[in-house]
């Protein structure tokens, strides 16, 4: 830029600066013009990010297509091809956090600016949560990969050793660097940045379709009907040494072995859950690289998260969503407990689908109830480009659409097995009010977060002000009559406010009862899941309509979304407890 331009640029700021008091629409609409907050909600990368997009973009489909050729052709691939490529995308992306974290982070002025909206205390709690029980994950997967090596490749015995190191770190760099905005190495960093999400996207995707742990487990159970079978019948010795020589690749041949397989089978939602939300922050992040952010109190909210709570008198929300949360620990005791019974097993399904079914129509009234007290509150919505908010948005849209889509393949396996079955009432019912239940809570959640704070009360204060307003007359007013004029126009002004304040204790007080029982719903709907209740998968239906491997997938694709959709409603309900 050469000197006429830094005289224009400081020229227009000056201007900027008298019209401060006196034109505030104007310079918002100033500070949503900035050239570097462009628009968020379009991934195809533009501009400065073309290099590093089109590297992450090209790295993700690569790794997408061995995902799923070795899904699709196990055998094809004869060198693990899959295996070796992960362990490359995370051995890069561990070199880049050890120089970022090292080297890079300590230089002076690398971060001028936080983003103070990324990284909430909700997020980065939870993202801690799923790394320690991924890391326990780890040390159960690497005993049962020691007890199988005979029968694994090396390349996946090797992979945990590697896979571990790459998420303590990941969640470092998370924990302590997600506000950042990055204004020096931006090539260097946005590549960083993309190798690590396209690490975490492949990694995901390899979870979603590695079905070798529960493929084993049905294999081991058709061959003990098959070892009994044979047993019944008197079969010659040659028979019973063979099935014996079978067995000296699976696990339940080890004790040790069985244990190591249970933690795994439980633990891993957790990594696939894990590597989701730390995508998502290395794309903010990613996106946050040469961002400027104007100043203000953008941290100040995040102070407010359960004073609220402590002050605002909220009861009956908490007191129900209390009762929702015992019940739903007495569930899920019971269910983990007797689903493995085969004399109690449909017992536990019935326990599990009772109590969805007396919760999710309760949330959907409170979500409809939600929805009529912002018709008769009336608050206006935010104007401009908020990227933060409009991540938001996208992440609860896109997150809802793993449980959407398992509701409704669920609901069509209903129909096709027959209801007449003793679980085909039961999970239909369970489907639709599912689906019911997500979009009336989509509404509600999307609704309150564009609504403006305390837009409403200026507006009436301008409409009342601009009604008692003198009119310019020829002839010049006296100083007592300007008096009596503005006497008049502060005491309307005070009597709005009051009017509109009386107005808003129970309107504040229903959004915050609302928010407050759907808060600990949604807790305790995040929590049966993602410690492994998966009814879908063990009732039995959806694996009878579309086979095991094709249910398996559907399953763990949208079992994830589902945590991770409970997991970023609560903090969006959270935020609209605070703005109520």
């Amino acid at each position: 830029m050469n000197d006429n331009g830094l005289t224009e640029l400081d020229s227009s700021r000056g201007k900027a600066g008298n019209l401060q008091n006196d034109e505030p629409v104007k310079n918002s609409e100033l500070q949503i013009q900035e050239p570097e907050q462009d628009p968020v909600l379009v991934w195809v990368p533009s501009g400065r990010r073309l290099i590093s997009g089109l590297l992450g973009l090209n790295v993700l489909l690569l790794g997408a297509a061995l995902v799923a050729g070795q899904a699709f052709n196990p055998e094809g691939l004869k060198h693990q091809e899959p295996q070796v490529f992960m362990l490359l995308l995370m051995g890069a992306s561990i070199l880049w956090m050890l120089w970022y974290l090292l080297w890079a982070s300590k230089q002076p002025g690398i971060c001028p600016h936080k983003d103070h909206h990324a990284g909430g205390i909700t997020v980065t709690v939870v993202l801690m949560l799923f790394a320690a029980f991924s890391l326990l994950l780890y040390i159960f997967r690497v005993g049962y990969l020691i007890s199988m090596r005979e029968c694994k490749p090396a390349a996946k015995v090797l992979s945990p050793f590697i896979e571990a190191p790459f998420l303590a770190l990941q969640t470092y760099l998370l924990w302590a660097h997600s506000k950042d905005c990055i204004h020096r190495h931006k090539i260097i960093t946005r590549s960083g940045l993309m190798v690590i999400l396209a690490a975490d996207l492949v990694l995901w995707l390899n979870a979603v379709t590695e079905d070798t742990i529960h493929e084993e487990i049905e294999l081991e159970k058709e061959d003990r009907l098959d070892f009994s079978n044979i047993n019944s019948s008197e079969a010659d010795s040659s028979d019973l040494a063979g099935l014996a020589n079978s067995t000296w690749c699976q696990c339940s041949a080890s004790a040790g072995c069985l244990i190591f397989r249970k933690g795994f089978e439980i633990l891993y939602p957790f990594n696939m859950e894990f590597y989701l939300m730390a995508g998502c922050l290395i794309y903010v992040m990613w996106k946050n690289v040469g961002r400027r952010m104007s100043p203000g109190p953008h941290h100040e909210s995040q102070k407010l998260t359960f004073q609220v709570v402590y002050q605002g008198g909220v009861i009956y929300g908490l007191v129900l969503g209390a009762l929702v949360l015992a019940a739903g620990v007495a569930v899920f005791i019971l269910y983990q407990v007797w689903v493995g019974q085969q004399q109690l097993r449909l017992t536990a399904f019935h326990i599990f689908y009772g109590y969805h079914l007396a919760v999710m129509p309760a949330m959907s009234l409170c979500s409809l109830g939600g929805m009529l007290v912002y018709r008769l509150e009336r608050r206006a919505n935010e104007g401009g480009h908020n990227p933060t908010r409009s991540l938001d948005v996208l992440l609860l849209v896109a997150a809802s659409l793993g449980q959407l889509a398992l509701s409704y393949f669920s609901l069509v396996a209903a129909l096709a097995v027959g209801t007449q079955r003793p679980l085909g009432e039961l999970d239909m019912s369970y489907s639709l009010l599912s689906l019911l239940e997500l979009i009336l809570q989509n509404i509600f959640i999307i609704e309150g977060l564009h609504r403006h704070p305390n837009l409403f009360a200026k507006r009436k204060e301008k409409q009342r002000s601009s009604i008692f307003k003198p009119k310019k007359k020829v002839a010049a007013q006296t100083p007592e009559e300007r008096k009596t004029d503005v006497s008049l126009l502060e005491g309307n002004t005070s009597a709005a406010a009051e009017e509109h304040d009386g107005k808003k204790t129970w309107t504040k007080r229903a959004i915050q009862e609302i928010c407050a029982f759907l808060i600990l719903s949604n807790v305790m709907l995040w929590v049966i899941p993602a410690f492994g209740v998966h009814p879908q998968f063990e009732n039995g239906l959806g694996k009878q309509f579309f086979g095991f491997s094709v249910w398996f997938v559907l399953v763990n694709l949208g079992q994830p979304l589902s945590v991770f959709y409970r997991m970023h409603s609560v903090g969006a309900l959270m935020e609209l407890l605070i703005s109520a």
